[in-house]
């Protein structure tokens, strides 16, 4: 039976009025191209008339939104002061005021913890723009000075700002740039990068400074350090812990490269560490003698080789070899050893482990830490100082909120320095989450996890399921108070765990992406059939969720099987595939060609053609969708979610009317692809999403 929108009541106020998709309707372009026109006065007149009819359908749901907000804010911890870090000098934490939507930042010398001052307000600093983001902060090595790169519009172009802290007052140094920045160790020198005309990181540059001049203000023009010309790589900044070199890191989705430069000398021309191979990926740690390179040549799931380092170009020794049951997924460098991050394929678990080693380099410790329960997410947290040896781990689940422990790797003993607080009826142990396994087309086992309240185990519950499965991106769980809303109401909220994603290691990828993509699709139905089999969800009433490349998987699985799915929140989704890698000159498109396929290569753009969703739509229309997009958005134009509410709306009144498979479209005109910037707002517009979440599985009301 096909799953239906709940029918207690039609919150469309006038249900038989025009739509902006039939009063801007083209003939000669059915396709609805003629949105990509930005400055085309009709297309913003367009986004502002279906926004309109967006507020008037969600009209009676106005009172649900802010139940839901209003019921989110009271569960949370709204006055939140960050955990503080002691660097060489200082201690520096954030603090956040109950309205504030920024933080204000705060440091005081370390050890004279009633000297505390604030050096950088950054919710002041957002009150003149309607959208606010910082895109990196760094410090000087003598901490006397911050830098820090900030984004007014939403298009992820930066500013860059310094001051003397604690309260000198910001300069403007350079305008147009990319948000990365790194001080190198002389402490006059700011590595940044630049974009090119497709805001692709395509260059780093080094700026001097001539701090003792008044005001502080460059002593030169900036000098270009690299450039990457291979449109497929973007060029990233980093410096090691051991605060020895700077790292360039030009990489593309398949292929990188590392160029070094000593953070004392940051004049001197980067040297190569390692040629860029074909399909090869290599990252660079240092301790004081040698190098430590984790790659994939000739090891799929990676492994990791020490590098003499007065010898770079030498073959090294193998430290850890290459496993077929896990994935090395990054390495920390210390004084005493390493911290290695590792996937077991088998479980989708990530784990932390811990390796020392003697001064001549023989392994006296190789163990891994302890997890807090499975399946769960565990990173490490801060560690400035390279011969710490009290680690600070991040740890959270479906079940777990953010927790921020601290380990002391002498005693082994384990302290909790923090963990987010949530009010309310709803607590964490009140909840419970399960994985269950799927079985896809191919007989390929596919993870997914659940969380529910646990007095509703073992019932079929109303179900929302979410996805993304691109770029080796890891869907570890996290927890979210906002969820709480959703689940204190009897619903479910499920991930899909699919191919295309990291989540089972690197294997896990490769077998989604490119020719494999079909897979991600597959597995989401799959996901979807498994929760309803085993009695999990209630299969009238499952909504699926997705954004950015999300949308993608969302899309083309109800292009498969609109069906099965009462419907569906796509939010900045990536569902004009072909069209946009077909256009070079489009932000970002040429380096995705090793994720999707370089539709110059005829086999690639039939891939591409045959599973992108507006490629695809059925005869027959979707379930209800919510559609969101960003006019400043440079990943996802906001075009690509506009051409498919104009689509959708057109196949619903070729059928039985928009009234019944509502399409709406919310177009943030001052927000780029994250949506908005403040807090309050991000929150609000969360509810509003919520809403329709809950109308459609037909749980508006909380249960008793």
């Amino acid at each position: 039976m096909k799953a239906q929108p709940p029918s207690e009541r039609d919150p469309v106020p006038t249900p038989h009025a025009p739509s902006p998709v039939e009063h801007f309707r083209r003939q000669d372009d059915p396709q609805w191209h003629w949105l990509e026109n930005r400055d085309a006065p009709q297309v913003r007149a367009f986004l502002e008339a279906a926004n309109d009819q967006a507020r008037r359908w969600f009209a009676p749901l106005d009172d649900l939104t802010e139940r839901l907000y209003h019921g989110h804010l009271a569960r949370r911890e709204l006055a939140v002061r960050g955990l503080p870090t002691t660097l060489d000098h200082y201690t520096v934490w954030s603090e956040t005021a109950v309205d504030a939507d920024h933080p204000v930042w705060w440091r005081h010398p370390n050890g004279k913890p009633k000297a505390a001052e604030a050096f950088l307000d950054l919710e002041s600093r957002s009150r003149a723009h309607a959208f606010y983001e910082v895109g990196d902060m760094a410090l000087s090595p003598d901490e006397a000075w911050l830098a820090w790169t900030e984004d007014t519009r939403g298009d992820e172009t930066f500013t860059l700002q310094l001051k003397r802290l604690p309260d000198g007052e910001p300069r403007i140094l350079l305008e147009g740039i990319g948000p990365e920045l790194c001080w190198a160790e002389d402490g006059t020198t700011l590595l940044f990068t630049r974009y090119d005309a497709t805001q692709r990181p395509e260059s780093i540059w080094r700026l001097s400074l001539a701090l003792d001049a008044s005001p502080p203000c460059p002593s030169d023009d900036p000098a270009l350090v690299l450039r990457e010309d291979d449109p497929e790589f973007w060029l990233g900044l980093g410096k090691t812990r051991s605060r020895a070199w700077l790292m360039l890191e030009s990489a593309s989705k398949d292929t990188s490269e590392v160029h070094l430069v000593p953070a004392q000398a940051p004049a001197t021309p980067p040297q190569l560490f390692r040629t860029r191979e074909p399909g090869v990926e290599y990252a660079v740690d240092h301790r004081p003698g040698h190098f430590y390179v984790l790659h994939n040549r000739q090891a799929a799931h990676f492994c990791l080789d020490r590098i003499d380092e007065a010898h770079p170009d030498t073959e090294g020794d193998r430290l850890i070899a290459h496993r077929d049951d896990t994935t090395l997924e990054g390495i920390d460098a210390f004084s005493w050893g390493l911290v290695a991050t590792e996937r077991d394929h088998q479980e989708a678990q990530v784990r932390l482990r811990v390796l020392e080693y003697d001064e001549r380099h023989a392994c006296r410790r190789d163990e891994r830490l302890p997890l807090p329960e499975t399946p769960c997410s565990l990173a490490l947290g801060d560690a400035p100082h390279f011969d710490t040896r009290r680690l600070r781990l991040r740890e959270e689940s479906f079940t777990l909120p953010v927790t921020w422990a601290e380990i002391d790797l002498d005693d082994g003993s384990r302290r909790q320095l923090k963990r987010q607080p949530v009010h309310g009826d709803l607590q964490p142990d009140q909840l419970a989450c399960e994985r269950l396994w799927a079985r896809s087309h191919d007989g390929e086992r596919i993870p997914v996890s659940v969380v529910m309240r646990a007095d509703l185990v073992g019932h079929p519950l109303p179900t929302l399921l979410y996805g993304y499965g691109a770029y080796g991106e890891v869907l570890d769980p996290w927890f979210s108070v906002a969820r709480l809303e959703l689940l204190a109401r009897g619903a479910a909220f499920a991930v899909a765990h699919v191919r295309g994603g990291g989540d089972r290691g690197e294997p896990w990828y490769l077998a989604g992406k490119l020719q494999h993509k079909a897979n991600s699709f597959q597995d989401f139905l799959a996901a979807r059939d498994a929760l309803v089999a085993k009695g999990v969800s209630d299969g009238e009433r499952i909504v699926a969720y997705g954004a950015s490349a999300g949308g993608l998987l969302v899309g083309a699985s109800l292009n498969l099987a609109p069906e099965r799915f009462r419907a569906a929140v796509l939010d900045v989704p990536f569902v004009d595939v072909l069209r946009t890698m077909e256009n070079p000159d489009l932000p970002l498109t040429t380096a995705e060609y090793s994720e999707w396929g370089n539709p110059q290569d005829p086999a690639a753009r039939r891939r591409i053609r045959d599973y992108s969703p507006l490629d695809n739509l059925p005869d027959a229309p979707w379930p209800p969708v919510f559609l969101q997009g960003s006019w400043h958005d440079t990943r996802v134009p906001y075009w690509e979610p506009a051409k498919l509410y104009a689509r959708l709306t057109e196949l619903a009144l070729a059928h039985d009317g928009p009234e019944h498979r509502p399409t709406l479209l919310r177009t943030d005109m001052e927000a780029g692809h994250g949506g908005a910037s403040g807090r309050f707002k991000s929150w609000h517009d969360n509810a509003r999403q919520d809403a329709f979440i809950l109308w459609a599985l037909g749980v508006e009301k909380r249960d008793a």
